[in-house]
């Protein structure tokens, strides 16, 4: 029941996730770059920052938390993992919602997943390490096959289709920038594992281990703000658009503000529903290393579940439609696979 509790934390998570990028679309006469530092504030740094004082012992403020273990390796992958925030975002651009968080979510899942195990001297071809292993390669079978329908849904749309259901698209550009969104982003899984150490000292003294684990997020999207505040502070320099924070008034600005408040707590309920979750699953080692990927493979099902209700796979083709639907279906093995050991 607690391995259950556990998977369905972490899959609500992910729908916020995966739903985060729906109120940007809402967003009204604010270059990109603006919008992205602005929803990045509230993903990064908001959100996180209220997350992490629930995870504080009693009687000791966070930066005396944070004074007691290694708080600089976790934010240098932030900053890492930043790169990747900030091409996945462009993979979003150049191939639409459903398209660009499978190719991004994809890489990183594997990189994020298997690098930690790496590191931590776990032999990925015997026992629980072999589990691991196989359960990332059924997640990259399922989304490859989900590459393959993009291709077909580009086969079958004309270039006016294509503009129609995403303004920029760009299939060679966005499958470079997804890959390179992918490497990076599994970065913050490695952040998240060099902060074990401040995660145990939080449950010695006392907290929670549903919520010791939030202070460790901020220190990672910490990092990831200080890459993306200076890509979208250049931007605004470089294309004149510091005025559109505040040419932007009234209930406009309001709303503009609202939205990006809603990306970005949508977007910070995953790593909260995998910390949480994560506490469910300490019976089980092999689920406990394979969260990362689960958490990747269901943000890639609910991603691709909301392509379809925004219309991003209309006149795709039948063929599409159904390597689709086997993708989608081949990662929602994968999400159980390692719970069959």
């Amino acid at each position: 029941m607690e391995l259950f509790a556990g998977l369905l934390i972490i899959a609500l998570g992910s729908l916020g996730q995966s739903s985060s990028y729906v109120p940007i679309k809402k967003v009204r006469n604010w270059a990109w770059e603006c919008f992205w530092l602005v929803q990045g504030i509230f993903a990064w740094l908001v959100f996180p920052l209220v997350g992490a004082l629930i995870g504080v012992p009693q009687g000791m403020s966070l930066f005396e938390l944070y004074g007691n273990g290694d708080v600089t390796t976790p934010i240098i992958y932030g900053m890492l993992w930043g790169i990747g925030g900030l091409t996945f975002g462009l993979s979003m651009r150049y191939l639409g919602i459903a398209l660009g968080q499978s190719i991004a979510l994809g890489t990183c899942s594997a990189f994020g997943t298997l690098l930690p195990a790496i590191f931590a001297g776990t032999d990925l071809f015997h026992g629980a390490g072999l589990i691991l292993l196989i359960g990332v390669c059924i997640t990259l079978a399922g989304i490859s096959i989900i590459g393959y329908a993009g291709s077909l849904r580009s086969e079958n749309m004309s270039e006016e289709e294509k503009k129609e259901a995403i303004k920029d698209f760009a299939l060679t550009k966005g499958l470079l920038v997804a890959l390179l969104a992918g490497v990076m982003s599994s970065c913050f899984a490695l952040g998240l594992d060099a902060a074990v150490p401040l995660k145990d000292l939080a449950i010695y003294a006392g907290v929670d281990p549903l919520f010791a684990g939030l202070p460790v997020i901020l220190l990672v999207t910490f990092g990831g703000f200080i890459t993306n505040a200076s890509y979208c502070l250049f931007q605004n320099i470089r294309n004149h658009t510091f005025s559109q924070y505040f040419s932007v008034s009234g209930r406009d600005a309001f709303n503009n503000v609202m939205f990006c408040a809603l990306a970005g707590i949508l977007w910070y309920s995953q790593f909260f529903g995998l910390e949480v979750g994560k506490s469910f699953l300490r019976e089980s080692p092999v689920l406990l290393a394979f969260s990362w990927c689960i958490l990747m493979s269901l943000n890639i099902l609910f991603s691709n579940l909301w392509g379809i209700i925004l219309k991003e796979w209309r006149n795709c083709g039948r063929k599409a439609m159904i390597a689709l639907i086997i993708g989608l279906a081949v990662l929602l093995f994968s999400v159980f696979f390692p719970s069959l050991f």
